[in-house]
């Protein structure tokens, strides 16, 4: 049997390092972007592109935060419905919203294309799976929200949805042709090599320790280094860490664990989301499947992996496993890794302007392929404009949310219960 290791296999899969090495010394920018994962270099690239000067900081590696260890499902819209989206901010907001995330996949496969990506990029759409008959109302309702605002979306069922996702424990699929899958690492790497090559500068292992106003503009420092920049984009997600920002007081964390197998070949592998989607169920406690392109099985779900020891771990796979794909037989699971998600209550995201010249977000909610990347070119055009009409939404006044460390801790316990009762075959 394979050694099973905690180990990201995006990592793996996209092994070529970038070349940007500690910040030390000074530097002078118009622009400093904190966060070095998909928004803030999504945002570099469309002021680098302006002709701006900007250093992006990377506390850790690029993609070492929720941009390179996610799923890799380039989603349309938001986790919850588009009506629901319209009722909490009001139509006009939540209809530009709606129309943004919509369209925001081809966004992604254009910038893919544009700066030459290599990172398993399919454009084949994505599969939202019903477990159970709530779950067929709950896919039919957004069918028909997304079709009423021009959604090339269809509810697969019957015999069409067996094949499409290679299980029949699937009363429905939702497919959304928008929407496809990528290596997130590879694709934040490809990001970051264009950065690169368009003259931005970039540094890794460089957390920001400080950051205050001086009369030009805004200093930055580092453990060896500062940076001087008009403006400040701060895009760390739900790795935000130190004193420096107010961001982190204004979500919550969960986790989100994946285990992949060792790759898997014949028939039977075949028959397993055969049309190459990504896919998640209706489950509260939702499970994730996908492919890679060397044939591995991906299984992700809510909670934590690295605090579990493996063979709760490898129950919890093969439950799963069992259930949708018992064709496959005994998988052998290779690794399994953890990634961070900055959650809100309303699950949905917020921009924040805390000070003139600086702009910051959090909340995607598990939506940062997509997500990251309209809203780093949103920021970057509002800093080169100061159009608010720009931006996907409203800016928010930031507010802390007092029960946050109360509901990582409530929402973390709850995952664990849950995935117990799976591996001992009292829930599914």
């Amino acid at each position: 049997m394979t050694v099973f290791q905690q180990q990201c296999l995006w990592e793996v899969a996209t092994p070529a390092p970038i070349d940007a090495g500690v910040m030390v010394g000074e530097v002078k920018v118009d622009v400093c972007v904190i966060g070095g994962g998909i928004t803030g270099l999504s945002a570099a690239l469309q002021l680098l592109e302006a002709g701006k000067r900007v250093c992006v900081l990377e506390a850790f590696e690029v993609g070492h935060g929720g941009s390179g260890r996610n799923v890799g499902l380039v989603n349309a819209g938001t986790w919850i419905k588009p009506d629901d989206v319209e009722a909490t901010l009001g139509e006009k907001v939540g209809s530009r919203l709606n129309k943004v995330l919509g369209d925001a996949p081809a966004k992604v496969f254009e910038a893919i294309a544009r700066y030459q990506i290599d990172c398993q990029a399919r454009h084949q759409g994505t599969l939202h799976m019903a477990h159970n008959a709530a779950g067929l109302e709950d896919l039919k309702a957004r069918e028909s929200q997304w079709r009423r605002r021009g959604a090339d979306v269809e509810l697969l069922t019957g015999a069409t949805c067996v094949e499409h996702c290679g299980t029949d424990k699937i009363t429905g699929a939702l497919l959304d042709r928008r929407a496809g899958t990528i290596n997130p690492m590879g694709y934040t790497k490809g990001l970051a090599g264009a950065v690169l090559r368009l003259g931005g500068v970039l540094h890794q292992q460089s957390p920001v320790s400080e950051l205050h106003r001086q009369a030009d503009g805004w200093l930055v420092r580092t453990a060896l280094g500062t940076v001087t920049a008009e403006k400040i984009v701060i895009s760390t997600g739900a790795y935000t860490e130190g004193d420096w920002t107010e961001v982190q007081r204004n979500f919550f964390r969960g986790y989100y664990y994946q285990v992949a197998s060792k790759p898997l070949s014949g028939t039977a592998a075949d028959s397993v989301l055969p049309h190459g989607q990504g896919s998640w169920d209706t489950r509260t406690v939702l499970s994730s499947i996908r492919r890679d392109d060397q044939g591995r099985l991906l299984l992700g779900s809510m909670g934590k992996s690295n605090n579990k020891p493996d063979w709760f771990v490898r129950s919890w796979a093969d439950r799963i496993q069992g259930h949708y794909f018992p064709q496959l037989g005994k998988v052998d699971w290779e690794m399994h890794w953890t990634g961070c998600i900055d959650f809100t209550p309303d699950h949905l995201m917020k921009l924040f302007e805390p000070a003139p010249g600086v702009v910051a977000v959090t909340g995607y909610n598990g939506r940062g392929n997509t997500t990251g990347t309209v809203v780093g070119h949103a920021l970057a055009d509002y800093l080169l404009k100061s159009d608010t009409s720009v931006l996907p939404i409203p800016l928010s006044r930031m507010k802390a949310l007092r029960t946050a460390a109360l509901r990582a801790c409530y929402y973390e316990a709850g995952f664990s219960l849950y995935h117990a009762g799976q591996c001992l075959r009292v829930i599914l």
